[in-house]
């Protein structure tokens, strides 16, 4: 089960952003070529964006490729490297349920305000869920890696593989 959402996520990532460079492609010949394009390639773009950037966050948290600092916990192994790497995580799963939550509040408040998006006209609460869903996404993810850390895991594996 969880194989497969990991594939469904990979390619979730890969196809929006072969659609995003398609609809970018064609606004631009649109706007060079014959002087119009329309505007919701651009709206559309900017939202598959966003859900990528969320998306690809909880993805980055399963290869381990997110921006951190381990000058100091490099040096230490053992139970003391486990607990610095778990204070890290469990810190880092705080941040990602503020998010989900907060997230998923601002998904409810703007289904309840009836926002639409300027453009395409789309309820404004479809591009907002891209926040719960990320935070979601890596919270799980988090705890993943907080099981691996306490398996004796530490360290990133190419292509994000982490043995069994």
């Amino acid at each position: 089960m969880i194989k497969k959402f990991e594939k469904a996520e990979e390619a979730f990532l890969v196809l929006t952003l072969v659609v995003m460079v398609v609809l970018i492609f064609g606004q631009v010949v649109g706007r060079y070529v014959f002087s119009s394009a329309p505007s919701w390639t651009e709206e559309m773009a900017r939202y598959i964006h966003i859900f990528q950037v969320w998306i690809g966050a909880s993805y980055a948290v399963k290869l381990r490729e997110h921006i951190r600092v381990e000058a100091f916990v490099t040096r230490f192994e053992g139970v003391t490297r486990k607990v610095l790497e778990s204070i890290s995580v469990i810190i880092w799963f705080g941040m990602a349920l503020f998010l989900a939550y907060f997230g998923t509040d601002l998904v409810l408040a703007s289904m309840a305000n009836g926002q639409v998006t300027p453009a395409m006209q789309l309820p404004m609460w479809i591009p907002f869920l891209a926040v719960p869903l990320g935070g979601i996404g890596m919270c799980v993810r988090l705890i993943q890696q907080l099981i691996q850390i306490w398996k004796g895991d530490y360290e990133m594996h190419k292509g994000g593989d982490l043995p069994a």
